[in-house]
């Protein structure tokens, strides 16, 4: 992809604080919480009134609106070439059910300042510029997660995303409907979506990197990679008191020594390995009763494939090996692979520009989490910009942000997309 030439005339833009701050406590105002967060899930009426308000703004901003078939929403604003593919932006507006004011949001609102500063200033880029809406990033109502840019990318099908229903068993196909974002065109680059010709993603980092650091911007090289295992560990019930230690089958005891493995293995691949057991469930849960099965989760995540395949190595061994002293048996299943998400380096080159550009302290950062960006870069140049969160505590009613760091963010968006996009100020 050629680099186009950041025109002087646009060097000092600079976008509106208080107009981006102003429309992210709007949209939160849809959803709030009693507890100051934000509870919009995918395809709700709720998630309905977001969307609607964000394609107002972005109407009153000059954009045209497309509505794919998964119901994601793309606001173009039209460029001088309009042969070039569009620089895109975007995220997400649904949340969890006790998420926050910005995971998402943020991202989509600082594309729409973008358009806002840019037409103030009079500023035309040579490229279409496009903020994006995916559907369902969070996965809280439907499944799979990252929904509409998994569809975009071609990860999984359109007939499956539109059959997936939530706990009442309302299909996807039923909330686009019933929401009114049931669109006409192509979801699946597969299927004739336009591709972009550079994607970016603001975001908060979810995590205390950043701020740990004193550091207000994340260049975002790439995501971690993921392997996701269900582990079954079946021993025998006995009573508690008549069974001596050195007869028991306890099923408990051999799924505590592998969880602690899980630790050992994550802390042996730093400082990229990850390793969670985030979830578990003993049988038959009883205080007198040895326990005969134990089911727990594996999280394993790395910044490179040879790292995940070493972590997922270590783990099958520590199975094997426990299974192997003949007191309980040990089944592994992996339920979830992404590989890891490498960014393509001139956008995260323009990233760096753009914070150099604003004067701010900047540092590489790998994204711990998924976002729509991975999906996409599957298809197109893509990066990601970090701002710190409070506490670096997100999918949580109480995430936080600073208005200037959510500034300088947008900030750096703005100069990377024109870099990008190319300008010109109108006369």
């Amino acid at each position: 992809m050629t680099t186009a030439t950041l025109d002087p005339s646009t060097a000092a833009l600079s976008i509106n604080g208080e107009r981006l701050w102003d429309s992210l406590m709007t949209l939160a105002r849809i959803g709030a919480t009693d507890k100051g967060g934000v509870c919009r899930l995918a395809l709700t009426d709720l998630d309905r009134q977001g969307r609607e308000l964000f394609v107002r703004w972005t109407r009153e901003a000059g954009c045209t609106i497309r509505v794919d078939a998964i119901g994601n929403i793309f606001a173009r604003r039209a460029g001088t070439d309009p042969e070039r593919p569009a620089v895109a932006t975007g995220s997400h507006i649904d949340t969890q059910p006790t998420g926050g004011k910005f995971d998402g949001n943020y991202g989509v609102l600082a594309g729409l300042e973008v358009l806002r500063t840019l037409n103030d200033a009079g500023v035309r880029t040579a490229a279409p510029l496009e903020v994006c809406v995916w559907t369902n990033e969070e996965g809280s109502r439907f499944v799979p997660v990252m929904m509409g840019s998994g569809v975009y990318a071609g990860d999984f099908s359109l007939d499956l995303a539109l059959a997936a229903t939530d706990r009442e068993g309302i299909s996807v196909a039923q909330a686009l409907q019933q929401t009114g974002f049931a669109g006409d065109a192509p979801a699946a680059i597969a299927d004739g979506a336009p591709r972009f010709g550079a994607y970016f993603e603001a975001h908060i980092e979810q995590g205390p990197v950043l701020e740990d650091a004193g550091v207000p911007l994340g260049v975002v090289t790439g995501a971690l990679g993921q392997r996701w295992y269900d582990v079954v560990v079946t021993g025998q019930e006995a009573h508690a008191g008549p069974t001596p230690m050195r007869l028991r089958h306890d099923a408990l005891q051999a799924a505590t020594g592998l969880m602690q493995e899980v630790v050992a293995t994550a802390l042996a691949e730093q400082p990229d390995g990850r390793g969670t057991v985030g979830y578990v469930q003993v049988y038959p849960n009883s205080r007198n009763v040895i326990p005969g099965k134990v089911v727990f989760t594996v999280d394993f995540r790395h910044a490179d494939d040879a790292g995940l395949s070493r972590m997922d190595a270590r783990l099958r061994a520590a199975c094997a090996a426990v299974q192997a002293e003949g007191r309980v048996q040990v089944e592994v299943q992996q339920t979830v692979y992404y590989p890891p998400a490498h960014f393509a380096p001139e956008l995260v080159a323009a990233v760096r520009h753009g914070a150099e550009r604003a004067g701010l302290a900047h540092m590489d950062i790998v994204s711990g989490a998924g976002h729509d960006a991975v999906y996409v870069a599957r298809t197109a140049p893509t990066s990601m910009i970090f701002v710190p969160c409070k506490d670096g505590i997100s999918h949580n009613e109480i995430e936080d942000a600073k208005p200037e760091h959510l500034a300088a963010g947008c900030n750096v968006l703005l100069h990377a997309m024109l870099e990008q996009a190319g300008s010109a100020v109108e006369a």
